[in-house]
This record gives C-alpha cells, sequence and structure tokens, in this order.
C-alpha cells in the first residue's frame, strides 16, 4: 500500500493504521517521489492526497493514468465539492473521500476498492451486440474499435452491460460503481453516464445506451 500526504503526522497515522490491519505500507510525502514509486505497478492500492509539494495528487493520477497503470488511486482531499469529485473520478480515481475523515471510513473505502479490483479481475467478459466490455482488462470496445474510458466511465459501462436490456436506476448505478461509503450525489452519476454516452456515440454506439425516464438507464442493442 502506498500511502501519500504532505502533514508527517497524517501519515503517521495512517501507516499505522493499515500496518495493524496487515498491510505493507510505503509513506512519502510529495508528488515526484509519489509518481515513482507508484509508476512500479507494485501497490495494491494508493492513497493519494490532491494537494502536495511539487507534482499534484491530481498530476500523479494523471500520468499514471496515461502511463497505463491501473493500480486503485483513493484521492484525499480537503475540497468537498461535487466539482472536485468529478474531477479527480474523471482522472481516473477509484474513490474519493474528504478531510477530515474517519479511519474506519477510509479502511472501508479501500477494501471496497481491493474487491472491486479482484471481482474484475475473475469476471467474464461481456458482450451486446457489437459492444464488448472486459471486466479483466477493465477495456471496453464497440465493432472492434476500442472505448478510450476512465476507470470510472468503465465501471459505469460495465455496471449497465452486465445486465444487458435491464433498467438500472441512478440510486442503485450509485451503489454499484461508488459503493456505500463514497458521498456521491445523483448529479455525479448523471455526469458519468453523460461521459460515456458521449464516448460511445464518437465510436458510432450512441443508441446501445439510453435512459429511461423517471426510471434510470439501460444498455442494450438497438
Amino acid at each position: 500500500m502506498l500511502v501519500v500526504d504532505d502533514e508527517p503526522g497524517v501519515r503517521t497515522a495512517l501507516r499505522r493504521g493499515l500496518t495493524s490491519e496487515g498491510m505493507d505500507v510505503v509513506a512519502l510525502g510529495d508528488g515526484d517521489s509519489a509518481l515513482e514509486a507508484a509508476l512500479t505497478g507494485g501497490f495494491d492500492a494508493v492513497v493519494l492526497d490532491v494537494i502536495l509539494p511539487g507534482l499534484s495528487g491530481y498530476r500523479v493520477l494523471e500520468r499514471l493514468r496515461a502511463a497505463g497503470v491501473g493500480t486503485p488511486v483513493l484521492l484525499v482531499s480537503a475540497k468537498d465539492g461535487e466539482i472536485d469529485q468529478a474531477d479527480g473520478l474523471d482522472l481516473g480515481a477509484d474513490g474519493y473521500i474528504v478531510k477530515p475523515f474517519s479511519f474506519v471510513v477510509l479502511l472501508a473505502q479501500l477494501k471496497a476498492l481491493l474487491r472491486r479490483r479482484d471481482a474484475g479481475s475473475a469476471a467474464p467478459r461481456i458482450t451486446v451486440g457489437e459492444l464488448v466490455v472486459d471486466p479483466g482488462t477493465r477495456s471496453a470496445s464497440w465493432s472492434g474499435r476500442d472505448l478510450e474510458l476512465s476507470p470510472r466511465e468503465f465501471a459505469v459501462l460495465h455496471a449497465l452491460a452486465v445486465r444487458p436490456d435491464a433498467v438500472v436506476g441512478k440510486d442503485e448505478l450509485r451503489e454499484l460503481v461508488w459503493g456505500e461509503g463514497e458521498p456521491v450525489s445523483r448529479n455525479v452519476v448523471e455526469v458519468y453516464v453523460g461521459y460515456v454516452r458521449r464516448k460511445l456515440t464518437a465510436a458510432g454506439a450512441g443508441e446501445v445506451l439510453r435512459t429511461e425516464r423517471g426510471r434510470g438507464y439501460r444498455v442494450g442493442v438497438p
């Protein structure tokens, strides 16, 4: 486990707490060192503060995803606005927690991220018409053309595609993708569905993801 925070007290507390849970912890205090360590891909997950000396947490995350490193990342920030959360999640974060936070909540989110990662690696490939969603590689394509999805966008598409032609409500989709511990509003769910829809449309699959007014969303063959 990689913990990145510029506050020594926070680093110490998280190291002690996570170590007591049986995790091996490396704790760093700046963005440049964090990026160098995380690029190895040798960690189960990264707890990453947004405000750091050198590279910010956002930039570290952006460069990790650009390099193809899919390690689950839990962003930590003092900013609790929906736009801040959406920005972080769109860059490829798997979770977002606001300071000050409870260690119990942070631990629960980390365990949820690891469960989703493990479940994805064992799950079968899903095919809906020309749409292929592969949880093992966290990738998707339409008619052989790769869809450039962030990890969160992929999670939204997967949650819908795994039940083709079934309507998934906003609250259910929020729980499936973000889990119960994350303070994500229904507006954020709408934003991410919109991101996925735009990328499907760009690939010629705009009718695959449909909105059922007042009920939720459906993925199916047009």
